[in-house]
């Protein structure tokens, strides 16, 4: 076959070009590219010389991902996040929305945290977890650690009616003991919110 060379390709009727190929073959597209739906086994955006992976589309508003031929992954018409991670087909991730990790007795003090702004001591043991983005609505789930000594004492995570428990900007949570139910601070706390 012969090469055919060229720098600019341009449709007849546009007024610039619609395809530009530079020396180190990198190409800029004036337009959309548009390409066939493709499937799992062939993916309609693959790379050299792996035909069974890359990028295709199941259905309409859908964009799937195959890795070795499979459907790994996915984002449906209404932008949830599915992926396989080996169960043999895709489902429907459900993320941590927020997390921290911090420090409850004395001053507390955020170690680590995503999408947590801070952290309002109310008392003993009571806390107000405050987020950076507010949650879409407050039908969220709360999970968490308590350890009260370097000793890895126990403690308990529990959401906190006082302090308003659950709304969309914050998680109210309270830590006791785990021998004898009092409120404790604790030198680690953990809280993980899923939505």
């Amino acid at each position: 076959m012969s090469t055919i060379k060229v720098t600019n390709l341009k449709h007849e009727s546009s007024s610039s070009d619609n395809i530009t190929l530079d020396s180190s073959a990198n190409t800029t597209i004036g337009g959309n590219l548009i390409a066939q739906a493709g499937s799992a086994s062939t993916p309609a955006i693959q790379a050299t010389g792996d035909a069974n992976t890359g990028i295709y589309f199941s259905g309409a508003d859908a964009v799937d991902v195959a890795t070795g031929g499979t459907q790994a992954l996915q984002l449906d018409s209404s932008q949830n996040l599915k992926f396989n991670s080996g169960y043999g087909s895709v489902a429907t991730a459900y993320g941590v929305r927020a997390w921290v990790n911090f420090n409850g007795s004395n001053t507390v003090a955020i170690r680590e945290s995503g999408n947590v702004s801070s952290i309002t001591d109310n008392g003993t043991g009571v806390y107000q977890v405050n987020f950076t983005n507010s949650m879409p609505d407050d039908s969220y789930s709360v999970a968490g650690t308590a350890t009260w000594s370097s000793a890895n004492y126990g403690g308990v995570l529990l959401l906190n009616g006082s302090t308003g428990s659950i709304s969309s900007d914050h998680v109210g949570v309270a830590t006791v003991s785990n021998t004898n139910t009092a409120a404790i601070d604790p030198l680690v706390v953990t809280v993980l919110v899923i939505r």
